[in-house]
């Protein structure tokens, strides 16, 4: 189903923004901007004006067909897609020992060739070191590892020395991680931030998975308006979630995205929205500040809300990742790590080079292609899996 605005249509994308809209000059939504009363209305599809799409019976000449657009494309406005009711399928929690097998089988089998059992004089500590270098973990890092192990007296030998001072680089977790919703029912708001070609919009789909096989009503906002593919694959992910989506025309301003899909929630009694945003590199300080601004629309909507702003990492990039999210972490404030394709790197050190370069919590940690396999990160699991 499609909920649309009754009023007037809002600008071709591209054109000036409307005065007292999220989009204009300083950025910041007047309270005539909102679209949360006009979601109460159902557009039957057989309402919805005419877009123009359709291939047609198949005795029409080719030439003369209409081409079949995509969602995206068929958007002249704002608008809020509800897929139909159905069984929310609960993810299955992945086999990490499996799914970090290249983990294993790459720089831990190094590691463990130079940590004889006993340790003693037989342990290579200079190898131990290169190991840890090379698997990510990062110089300096892999430097104090190893000086702190060397004094160590562990009886399990040096193997259970360095596993313990990688362990120790990751922070304790006091239970479950959970986005926190603000005062009064206010819902719980997710910033997705990255890269391109990280897995932003699949991370958010797998959430959405998670969070809906929980029990939870969430919203997504398709603010990464820069690529049309992305408002078409979250619509996707939103189906199979059974997940409402906010979206505007390709081209339109994210930070209206944000503010209608806010709006969308706080009239629906949603518990938590989670926003896309369009990839960037952290040198255009343009698109940073973008960011910035969409954090400031969420205080204004929302001004008792503790938005969480999680940066998805592509754990193949290794360090070259690490000095993206640094920059993103001084820009905009990062609550949260999210580390995709950790089953397709021989290199799992960047796990620990992450909690401890940045002092940022790894929240989830991406093994698979499936909902399920986006598992919130436990230290003490990862660090099992990695030495079983």
């Amino acid at each position: 189903m499609l909920f649309r605005r009754r009023r007037n249509s809002p600008p071709e994308a591209g054109s000036p923004p409307e005065a007292g809209s999220p989009a204009e000059a300083g950025g910041e939504p007047a309270a005539a901007a909102t679209i949360g009363p006009d979601l109460g209305r159902v557009v039957d599809a057989g309402q919805v004006e005419d877009p123009g799409w359709a291939t047609g019976p198949a005795q029409v000449p080719d030439a003369e067909r209409k081409p079949v657009l995509s969602w995206s494309e068929r958007l002249a406005g704002p608008a809020l897609f509800v897929p139909e009711a159905g069984e929310i399928e609960e993810p299955k929690p992945p086999d990490l020992a499996a799914r970090l097998e290249k983990s294993r089988g790459g720089f831990m089998t190094r590691l463990r060739g130079a940590l004889p059992v006993g340790g003693g004089d037989a342990t290579s500590w200079d190898e131990v070191e290169e190991t840890l270098i090379a698997g990510d973990v990062g110089a300096t890092l892999a430097m104090d590892v190893v000086e702190r192990a060397r004094r160590r007296r562990d009886p399990g030998g040096s193997e259970a020395a360095v596993r313990a001072e990688l362990a120790a680089l990751l922070a304790p977790r006091l239970g479950a991680w959970e986005p926190a919703r603000g005062p009064a029912g206010a819902p719980a708001v997710i910033l997705v931030v990255g890269v391109n070609g990280t897995g932003k919009t699949t991370t958010i789909g797998k959430l959405a998975s998670r969070y809906r096989s929980e029990g939870r009503s969430v919203i997504l906002a398709a603010a990464d308006t820069f690529r049309a593919a992305a408002i078409d694959q979250l619509r996707i992910w939103a189906e199979r979630a059974g997940t409402p989506v906010v979206a505007h025309a390709p081209g339109a301003d994210p930070g209206a995205v944000v503010y209608d899909a806010l709006d969308a929630a706080v009239a629906r009694g949603a518990d938590l929205v989670i926003a896309d945003t369009a990839g960037r590199l952290h040198t255009k300080s343009n698109l940073m500040d973008e960011l910035s601004k969409i954090r400031r629309i969420i205080g204004k909507r929302l001004p008792d809300a503790r938005p969480e702003t999680l940066f998805v990492l592509d754990a193949t990039t290794g360090q070259n990742g690490l000095s993206q999210a640094k920059a993103f972490h001084e820009a905009v404030g990062l609550t949260g790590i999210v580390l995709t394709k950790l089953d397709s790197t021989a290199k799992g050190g960047i796990v620990f080079a992450i909690e401890e370069s940045l002092g940022v919590p790894v929240r989830f940690i991406g093994v698979g292609e499936k909902a399920g396999d986006l598992v919130p990160f436990e230290p003490d699991a990862f660090v099992a899996a990695l030495f079983a």
